[in-house]
């Protein structure tokens, strides 16, 4: 949601929270008129993140989804920034869902003849918006909390594929216990991406250093190169690279 402004992300939250609000409690909670509440929900229903209903709107979004796009955004924004800075003209890649993941598409603008494969329904905007980018949307089971596609179709198709740069997240990393996820069919995806590509770049927030989640992706040593913020200390860094990853904090 970072092309909202602070008034329009606001609503969102407020309804993701609360899908029952009117125009008329939108109104009070933010202290405008019906007639702005009313402009504001129409206009994030045209851009695509709202469904308007009588009397009010509902999120089109999961709310896990709404409340990560909100947590550390310009963290975020700056380690998606540096992943595209790694996509080069003419290039192939493959995105996996995630707040962090998704934000690279909007840092690929201006680069030429690039191959996006994703699982991701978030990229569908920057695909809309960039007519440079040639993206391939994979099949399978939709999960609204990851807005991501899963399943065995997803892994079959996405095995037709080989890239140069597969970019994945994860919910936690160690050298300990690799790349973890909370999500089994996450990890399926994480896996078969890494396996049909030449370089494996994990985008992942320094918060992320030291969790566990539910089950396992793949060692850290799989990784070629993580890309986190610099709220990574140096030991934490240098345990990392002793893995035989090329750590960048940005």
């Amino acid at each position: 949601m970072d092309n909202l402004k602070d008034r329009e992300k606001t609503i969102v939250r407020l309804l993701a929270d609360e899908p029952l609000l009117t125009v008329n409690d939108i109104s009070e909670r933010l202290n405008v008129s019906v007639v702005t509440a009313r402009s504001d929900m129409d206009a994030l229903a045209d851009k695509g993140y709202l469904v308007r209903v009588r009397g009010g709107a509902i999120p089109a979004f999961h709310p896990d989804i709404v409340t990560r796009q909100q947590s550390a955004t310009e963290v975020k924004r700056r380690i998606a920034k540096a992943a595209a800075a790694l996509v080069k003209d003419g290039d192939s890649i493959m995105i996996e869902s995630g707040t962090t993941t998704a934000l690279i598409g909007r840092y690929l603008l201006g680069k030429k003849d690039v191959k996006v494969v994703t699982d991701s329904s978030l990229i569908l905007p920057y695909a809309r918006a960039n007519p440079m980018l040639s993206v391939a949307f994979v099949g399978g089971i939709f999960r609204p909390a990851t807005e991501s596609m899963v399943g065995p179709i997803t892994i079959s198709e996405l095995s037709q594929y080989h890239v140069r740069i597969a970019f994945i997240g994860s919910d936690g990393l160690s050298c300990e216990h690799g790349l973890t996820t909370n999500f089994v069919e996450a990890a399926e995806v994480s896996r078969t991406m890494s396996a049909h590509c030449e370089t494996t770049v994990l985008v992942a927030d320094s918060a992320k250093l030291g969790k566990r989640g539910f089950t396992q992706v793949m060692p850290l040593s799989d990784v070629d190169i993580l890309i986190t913020d610099n709220g990574m200390d140096d030991a934490a860094v240098a345990q990392i690279e002793e893995c035989g990853v090329s750590v960048r904090r940005v």
